[in-house]
């Protein structure tokens, strides 16, 4: 017999962009009377968002959570349940409807919840080819977020969508957290069961597991009436948890499965109420994920190569959901491409690029059939997924288009905020084949190198142009390639380095 419940609910909703490019205002763009930045703003729907946030306020997140907040008051602290609010979230509340917002302050501020960290804009960061450091910068972001909004700090983290493998943990667990979610994934699990504590591969982060099968009989098949368990009660549900093996089970899913993707209507609100109230009466200890990360001894090592990425998604539990096809992967590789540039311009276009990496986007593009095509279909604004692709790839080519522009007016700034990637970094030969161990991923690390790497390397090549092509293309800086391509012709090596290295501090902007 189990003998807690952990109740996590994801709070999320996406920016969502318009249809349909609105060519009035890029004539206005073109002709200079519209800057980059507004005419970005109007590629999302903000109208359509006000209108579902109200309607899902009002159906779902206002009665739902003043239900919690009764249970809290007559049960007092055996009611426990997790939130994981998204920062996009947080943004819409506070313009759209102050009224939640303040809502769901109040049952934080019961000492009844815990709060979940993720990313601030429920994004696909930790697929990024380049490594982790956006989804690092987006889990601080998140939570400063909640100590800001709430006035709590999360010990406890969940990736978008549960995406998760060993490198995503061992990050987390740097950052301080104790506690991380995923999903109970039957081809890992194998014969063993995801109602205990594992713990992350070669660190000490706690994992807890949730139960798939458990949380989609209240998720999915809560109104599907050919369900051979219709209609599912509190009492049925509850002897259902009383019997299963294992010391905890996490039922973790959207919190619109209570009253917008099941409607008030079904009952599901007055079956979260009883529910809580039979497991309770059942002696079934309600925990929050940190509560329970740190009362159950660990039984096994999850182990999750990065190649193997898993999710709580459609029925593969991987990355498909998002990355599944070649409309999906295309974007994904225009969107990461432009991160070292954006990042050096900051400000509002790194948000747009921000929310333009929200997970929504490449979900509605999905291409899959049968269940999980119900599932992206239902939650997409489009018709069909290649007009989301459209959508997206309009707005994705004029977030490029309109960096790139910026970029250059001001390069000479730009440039030296510039961190490249690994893969997009200079690499310092002596000859062809042989590395001399050194690498430069942006201006600065050119300049400091200029006294470390070999002037052999230096002249190398300076004389074969790889330096001034890098600064050109990489760097988009061609006006200081030409300036650097005017050495080629010293003869002398000394001279050579020292005219560089006067070319590329002179370049910098006081």
């Amino acid at each position: 017999m189990v003998r807690s419940i952990v109740l996590m609910f994801e709070v999320h909703q996406p920016y969502r962009l318009k249809r349909r490019f609105p060519l009035n205002l890029l004539k206005n763009y073109l002709e200079g009377r519209l800057d980059s930045l507004e005419l970005m703003k109007s590629l999302f729907d903000h109208d359509k968002d006000r209108k579902i946030f109200l309607r899902v306020s009002k159906k779902c997140y206002i009665p739902t959570t003043r239900i919690l907040l009764n249970l809290i008051e007559e049960l007092s602290t055996k009611c426990r349940i997790s939130l994981s609010i998204s920062g996009i979230w947080i943004e819409q509340a506070k313009k759209y409807s102050p009224e939640t917002l303040d809502v769901f302050t109040e049952i934080v501020a019961t000492g009844c919840v815990d709060l979940i960290c993720q990313t601030y804009y429920h994004s696909l960061a930790s697929l990024h080819p380049d490594g982790l450091e956006e989804f690092l910068e987006q889990v601080m972001l998140h939570r400063g977020l909640m100590r800001d909004i709430f006035n709590y700090d999360p010990i406890s983290i969940e990736n978008t969508e549960f995406l998760y493998n060993n490198d995503i943990a061992s990050s987390v667990y740097r950052l301080g957290f104790k506690t991380m979610l995923t999903e109970g994934v039957e081809r890992v699990l194998g014969f063993r069961s995801p109602n205990y504590v594992y713990r992350a591969y070669d660190c000490d982060l706690r994992l807890l597991l949730r139960n798939c099968r458990l949380s989609d009989d209240i998720g999915f098949r809560f109104s599907d009436r050919s369900w051979n368990q219709y209609p599912l009660t509190a009492d049925k549900y509850s002897l259902w948890l009383r019997n299963t093996p294992g010391d905890l089970v996490l039922v973790a899913m959207d919190y619109e499965t209570f009253g917008e993707h099941h409607w008030p209507e079904s009952g599901i609100q007055e079956f979260l109420a009883w529910l809580i109230r039979r497991c309770i009466e059942q002696g079934i200890e309600m925990l929050t994920v940190s509560m329970a990360g740190l009362k159950y001894e660990v039984r096994d090592i999850y182990d999750i190569p990065p190649w193997h990425t898993i999710s709580w998604a459609d029925i593969e539990k991987d990355t498909s959901a998002w990355l599944g096809n070649l409309m999906q992967k295309r974007c994904f590789e225009m969107y990461t491409w432009i991160e070292p540039y954006v990042k050096a311009i900051g400000g509002e276009y790194l948000n747009y690029w921000r929310l333009l990496g929200t997970s929504d986007h490449y979900h509605y593009m999905s291409l899959k059939t049968g269940g999980p095509g119900e599932v992206h279909s239902y939650f997409s604004p489009y018709t069909n997924p290649f007009e989301a692709f459209e959508t997206y790839v309009e707005a994705l080519t004029f977030l490029i288009h309109s960096s790139l522009v910026e970029y250059r007016e001001h390069v000479s700034r730009y440039a030296w905020r510039l961190r490249l990637p690994p893969r997009m970094s200079f690499q310092f030969y002596l000859t062809e084949g042989v590395h001399t161990g050194y690498s430069a991923r942006g201006l600065d690390d050119l300049l400091r190198l200029l006294d470390v790497v070999p002037p052999e390397s230096l002249v190398y090549h300076i004389r074969r142009g790889d330096l001034q092509m890098w600064i050109s293309t990489t760097i988009l800086w061609p006006e200081l390639s030409h300036e650097i391509d005017r050495v080629r012709k010293i003869s002398k090596i000394e001279l050579l380095v020292r005219e560089l290295k006067r070319i590329v501090e002179s370049a910098r902007t006081p």
